[in-house]
């Protein structure tokens, strides 16, 4: 909806003052952009943004993979998991397998956080929900 050019001279500026704020007193700094946001993730770690959410993996420019190769070890993730997706509308196998495949590609190196890519909507079933967590239990940080 913005160009860089316009991101760069009207917004930036505004963000990067409460970037330095945080950054004075030592607070990590995330940034929520919905939707393909990719486009700016090298000016937000110029910024010193230090992790991105929320993360529409069918958004262009927004796959997992592009991500982690671009992106990983210079910012860090937060969502991936989409609520448009298989948690909405998968089965639970379905979701299992998006956060095992998901975790396998971002874990590697840290820097990634597993969480939907926006807020649970009620179309989600709660199994889905439960899949999802009971998933990154099992293939996450903690197996």
């Amino acid at each position: 909806m913005i160009s860089l050019s316009l991101f760069r001279s009207a917004i930036r500026p505004r963000m990067q003052k409460f970037v330095d704020v945080a950054k004075e007193i030592q607070i990590p700094v995330m940034i929520h952009s919905c939707g393909s946001s990719s486009w700016a993730f090298d000016d937000f770690i110029e910024m010193g943004i230090q992790a991105v959410d929320t993360l529409q993996p069918e958004a262009a420019a927004m796959a997992p993979s592009f991500l982690k190769e671009r992106f990983g070890g210079r910012i860090s993730f937060h969502g991936m998991i989409s609520t448009a997706g298989p948690l909405a509308y998968g089965s639970t196998d379905e979701v299992a397998a998006t956060v095992r495949q998901t975790l396998d590609l971002m874990m590697p190196g840290g820097g990634y956080a597993l969480a939907p890519t926006h807020q649970i909507q009620d179309n989600s079933p709660t199994e889905n929900v439960l899949a999802m967590y009971q998933a990154a239990e099992e293939y996450g940080r903690f197996r």
